[in-house]
C-alpha cells in the first residue's frame, strides 16, 4: 500500500496516478470521506469514554439524587461508548478496504494508458529470414511434436485444456533452461531458493494478487491456501513482519517454482500450444533494497534478463508498459518480447517490476535506516518462464531438416548436444 499520509498531504498525487492508470478518481473522494468519518467517530468515542471514566470517580463520592443522576448518565454513556466503538471499528474496516484498492503511485514519466500504450525502448538482434533459407516456418507445437518434446493432447486428457506434458527432449530442455538460469543468477550474486507453491492468504494479499488479479488465482478452500502464480509471492512474504539490517541490503533471491494461473480473462486467446497455460515452471528474481536504490536495482534486473535472452541468441525488444497495464503493486514495469517467427511478431517472455515500498508496507517488511525504521523496496523479475522460452527457442532456431539448433550457452546443460532432432513415431 502507499503511505497513508499522502491521502491528507497530497491527494492530488493519488488522483494523478488513478488518471494515468485509467481508473476512477472517485476512489480518493470515498477515501477522504471514510477517513473523516473514522477520525470523527474515534474522537467522539474517546471524548465519551473519558467522560465515562471521570463520572466513575464522581459516583464514588456522590449521594442521593446526585448519585442517581450520575449513575443514569454513566449508563447512558456506557451504551453510547459501545455504539461508538462499533461505529469506529466499522469505519476503520471501510477505510482499510478502500485504501487497499489504491494502486502503487506511478512516476510522471511512466506512459499513461492501457495495454496497447506501451513504448518500445530497445530492439536487439535481427529475426532470421527463414524463407530465404529455404525453411517453411513451423510453429512451436508442430516442432515440439516432431521432436517428441510437447504433448498437449495427453495434457488435456489428464488435466484439461491449457495443460501439457514436456517429454523426452522437451523435458531435458526445460531442465537445461532452469539450470542455465540458476547458474547465471548465482554469477550475479543471487541466493537460490526453492519456495513453497502454496501460501496463506496474507502472502497473496500482501503482494497485491487478491485485488485486480483475484480471478486468476487458484484457491484451496478446504485448507485456506493459494497456489502461487509466481515465486514472487513466497519470496515477497519471506521477510514479512521482519525488521532487516539496512547494512545487509540489497538482498537478492532467485526462486524456482511451479506457477498456476486460471487465465480467466483469456478465453479464446492463444489456445494453440503452450503459450498461455494454467501451469508452468518459472525462475524468478526478487530483491529487497533501500527505496533510494530501487531504480538502480530495477535497471539491473532488466540487464540480467537481457543477458539471459542474448545467451539464448533470441531477437527481442524491451518495452516499458503504460500505467494502466502495471497491476496493483508495480510503479514501473519493463517487459522483454522475443520474436516469434510463426506469428511474425514479438511476444512477452520476461517482465520486471519496481514495486517501491508498496508490498513491503502491506507485508510489514522494514529495515533500520539512519533516519529510523522504514519499509524497504521490493522488486521482481522473471528470468525464465519456461514454456514461452521454449517456444522462442524452437521457432527461432528451427532448421531445414526439422532439427532445432541448441544455442552454445545451453549446450553444457544438455550434455553437449548441438541440436534437438526429430524422433520417429
Amino acid at each position: 500500500m502507499i503511505d497513508p499520509k499522502l491521502l491528507r498531504t497530497d491527494p492530488d498525487r493519488i488522483r494523478a496516478t488513478l488518471r494515468a492508470r485509467g481508473e476512477s478518481e472517485a476512489l480518493v473522494d470515498e477515501l477522504v470521506a471514510a477517513d473523516e468519518q473514522r477520525r470523527s467517530t474515534i474522537a467522539q468515542f474517546e471524548a465519551d469514554r473519558a467522560e465515562q471514566k471521570g463520572l466513575g470517580k464522581q459516583v464514588a463520592r456522590a449521594t442521593g439524587e446526585e448519585k442517581a443522576a450520575l449513575l443514569a448518565r454513566t449508563k447512558e454513556l456506557a451504551t453510547r461508548v459501545k455504539e461508538l466503538q462499533a461505529e469506529a471499528d466499522a469505519a476503520g474496516r471501510r477505510f482499510d478496504e478502500l485504501f487497499r484498492r489504491v494502486p502503487n503511485l506511478v512516476p510522471e514519466d511512466v506512459p499513461a494508458g492501457g495495454e496497447d500504450d506501451y513504448v518500445v525502448l530497445e530492439t536487439h538482434g535481427t529475426p532470421r529470414d527463414l524463407a530465404a533459407e529455404g525453411i517453411e516456418v513451423r510453429d512451436h507445437l508442430e516442432l515440439g511434436e516432431s521432436l517428441g518434446a510437447i504433448d498437449v493432447e495427453r495434457g488435456a486428457k489428464v488435466s484439461g485444456s491449457r495443460f501439457y506434458f514436456l517429454t523426452g527432449q522437451g523435458a531435458l530442455l526445460e531442465l537445461a533452461l532452469i539450470n542455465l538460469a540458476m547458474a547465471k543468477a548465482l554469477e550475479w550474486g543471487f541466493t537460490p531458493v526453492l519456495p513453497p507453491a502454496l501460501v496463506k492468504p496474507s502472502a497473496m494479499e500482501g503482494t497485491g494478487f487478491l485485488g485486480q488479479a483475484a480471478a486468476d488465482v487458484y484457491r484451496l478452500e478446504a485448507d485456506d491456501l493459494y497456489l502461487v502464480g509466481t515465486a514472487e509471492v513466497p519470496l515477497a512474504a519471506y521477510h514479512s513482519e521482519e525488521i532487516l539490517d539496512a547494512a545487509s541490503l540489497p538482498l537478492r533471491y532467485v526462486g524456482y517454482s511451479p506457477s498456476f494461473r486460471r487465465e480467466a480473462g483469456s478465453y479464446g486467446k492463444d489456445t494453440r500450444g503452450i503459450f498461455r497455460v494454467h501451469w508452468f515452471d518459472k525462475v524468478e528474481m526478487f530483491v529487497y533494497c533501500d527505496p533510494a536504490d530501487a531504480d538502480a536495482q530495477h535497471r539491473a534486473l532488466l540487464g540480467f534478463e537481457k543477458e539471459f535472452i542474448e545467451a539464448l541468441e533470441l531477437p527481442y525488444q524491451v518495452l516499458e508498459l503504460a500505467a494502466g497495464d502495471l497491476g496493483l503493486s508495480a510503479a514501473r514495469k519493463y517487459d522483454c518480447y522475443a520474436w516469434f517467427p510463426s506469428q511474425q511478431r514479438y511476444r512477452e517472455i520476461t517482465s520486471t517490476s519496481n514495486c517501491t515500498d508498496f508490498q513491503a508496507r502491506r507485508l510489514n517488511t522494514r529495515a533500520r535506516f539512519e533516519g529510523g525504521t522504514a519499509p524497504v523496496a521490493t522488486l521482481n523479475g522473471t528470468l525464465c518462464a519456461v514454456p514461452r522460452t521454449i517456444i522462442a527457442l524452437l521457432e527461432n532456431h528451427q532448421q531445414a531438416d526439422g532439427s532445432v539448433r541448441v544455442p552454445e550457452a545451453l549446450r553444457p546443460y544438455l550434455g553437449g548436444r548441438e541440436a534437438l532432432t526429430p524422433v520417429s513415431r
